[in-house]
């Protein structure tokens, strides 16, 4: 590999010998067996460690390309390379969608199911919640499937690359539906000042987004995703919760291109072209950034949001855009939202690592008293001791590291620091 191998942000230029592109599985299980060290690749979207490695980079985009529907199952079993962009028009071209997406459709089904990537809905669990089997590849060039109902099926599902690679997932399927999208500007903090408020307003749709620029007034904007019923399409109200509808498209930070955003201003449209907030077609942005997240539960929200208004001024300068969504609980060991219906903080900085990391400790320490949970995917500076009290089945999960890899195959700066081994 080259210094000009990077993450999508820029900020991790990757320490690997060699980026290996496997055609087959077969040719992946030969170059695990003669590897050394080895992660798994996806699209690049981490912007945390988390995949870099000293030894081979293997990216899984280049084995085939499958896209099973199992319509008896109402479930899919798709590549793991394949980013959701790609197959998700097929999906409801046979009447089925996924619950649930990330904004972005670019990113891949292994990378986003592997770090706890999620959507927003009070009803709608992370994407790694639809998992129903994965295939991998592990430390010695095996095959593995596991499936729902196996003793070690909620360990390895978000597993951070670290127990194999994996090949291919199986994904539930609903049926398919429309969405409305509309943006709402300006909503008063007084309506999500306790928790009640804060439920109300993130139940409104299906699929609620607060975007927040942490200056101390009004909530910047709400996306509003709403799944078209058998009522129908509807008409938005010009105002809602004293907040106004917006006279046109938004994109979430000021400025920004809003074309490059799915379709607002309650057109209805297919759910993969709606549920994202930004379209597969163009670059979301640049990449110029940095970005972390923080989970607590969603009892907390109001609670939560409070304390980090406290601390708006370390937050605002840095800041290029704050968005909170929730998410429903799932029972993954690793799951940022393991055991617990939950609302994530998110936070899309300047690309100053120097200037961000000291806010990072602070916004930690003001989320403390909630246990909150940083995503896997981006930077955060939670002590591992810290991480280890937050999840429930951490010890578990580092015995499962063990027996899938004995030798530290895929083992990494990351893990090492988080997942120390005794």
């Amino acid at each position: 590999m080259t210094p000009a191998e990077k993450n999508w942000a820029g900020n991790i230029t990757f320490g690997a010998q060699r980026l290996r592109t496997p055609r087959s599985e077969a040719e992946l299980q030969e170059i695990i067996a003669g590897a050394t060290t080895a992660r798994a690749l996806g699209t690049r979207h981490s912007f945390s460690t988390v995949a870099d490695t000293a030894g081979d980079l293997v990216s899984v985009a280049g084995l085939p390309r499958t896209v099973e529907i199992d319509r008896d199952a109402q479930a899919v079993t798709v590549s793991a390379g394949l980013r959701f962009g790609e197959f998700a028009g097929a999906l409801h071209e046979n009447g089925y969608a996924l619950h649930n997406l990330g904004s972005l459709p670019h990113i891949s089904v292994a990378g986003a199911c592997a770090t706890g990537t999620h959507g927003s809905g009070v009803g709608n669990r992370s994407i790694a919640g639809a998992v129903g089997a994965l295939e991998m590849v592990t430390a010695d060039g095996s095959p593995v499937r596991l499936a729902r109902g196996d003793a070690d099926f909620p360990g390895a599902v978000v597993a951070l690359g670290a127990l194999g690679v994996v090949t291919r997932l199986t994904l539930d399927l609903v049926p398919a539906f429309d969405v409305q999208q509309w943006v709402y500007e300006d909503l008063p903090q007084s309506q999500i000042a306790d928790g009640a408020g804060f439920d109300e307003v993130m139940s409104a749709a299906y699929s609620v987004s607060l975007f927040t620029d942490w200056r101390g007034g009004p909530v910047n904007q709400v996306w509003l995703k709403r799944q078209v019923g058998a009522d129908g399409v509807r008409p938005a109200p010009d105002e809602w919760l004293g907040a106004r509808l917006a006279d046109g498209a938004r994109h979430p930070i000021p400025g920004m291109p809003a074309e490059n955003c799915t379709r607002q201003q309650g057109v209805p449209g297919a759910w993969h072209k709606r549920l994202p907030h930004f379209r597969l077609e163009f670059t979301p942005s640049n990449g110029d950034e940095l970005q972390s997240e923080y989970f607590v539960a969603r009892r907390d929200a109001a609670a939560a949001f409070e304390a980090l208004d406290r601390i708006r001024d370390r937050i605002a300068p840095l800041l290029l855009v704050s968005e909170i969504r929730t998410v429903a609980r799932d029972d993954l060991w690793l799951s940022p939202a393991s055991g617990r219906d939950s609302v994530a903080f998110h936070f899309t900085w300047a690309p100053d690592t120097e200037a961000v990391t000291p806010v990072l400790r602070a916004i930690e320490e003001a989320l403390a008293p909630f246990g909150a949970r940083p995503h896997w995917g981006k930077v955060f500076t939670t002590a591992p001791e810290t991480l280890r009290t937050l999840y429930g089945q951490y010890a578990e999960f580092e015995k499962l590291m063990a027996r899938y890899d004995p030798t530290g195959m895929f083992r990494n700066a990351f893990l090492d620091r988080h997942f120390p081994q005794a």
